[in-house]
């Protein structure tokens, strides 16, 4: 039990940026207990619309300006201290893995798929 975390892709945009079904997924990224990035896209989920109480099992789309923001914020290490019930900590040591990340979700934008963000915990 704990955090769990993906990025996906879909073929087709979905018909809003948050809180919408997505069936046909193929897997991008994974991370596991990695609270803080939770965090920073907890609150770019609440900025798009997203009225999630738990911000849990729901889905969020990720444009290539989320990802710049995301990619400063990284660098910056401005990543929001999080918590959260089984969540565990965010050390630092997870930069690398986010920048290739974010370097999978640029390739996957440029060839025409949509990149979605989603966790169960």
């Amino acid at each position: 039990m704990g955090l769990d975390m993906y990025a996906c892709t879909l073929r087709e945009p979905p018909a809003a940026p948050v809180d919408f079904k997505a069936d046909e997924v193929s897997e991008l990224h994974y991370w596991r207990k990695h609270p803080n990035l939770h965090g920073w896209m907890e609150q770019l989920y609440r900025e798009k619309g997203g009225t999630d109480d738990s911000f849990n099992c729901v889905n969020l789309q990720l444009t290539a300006e989320d990802l710049d923001r995301l990619a400063a914020a990284i660098r910056d290490r401005n990543l929001p201290q999080t918590e959260g019930f089984f969540f565990g900590a965010s050390d630092g040591s997870e930069i690398e893995d986010d920048l290739a990340f974010i370097a999978k979700a640029r390739a996957a934008l440029a060839a025409g798929l949509t990149v979605v963000y989603s966790s169960w915990w």
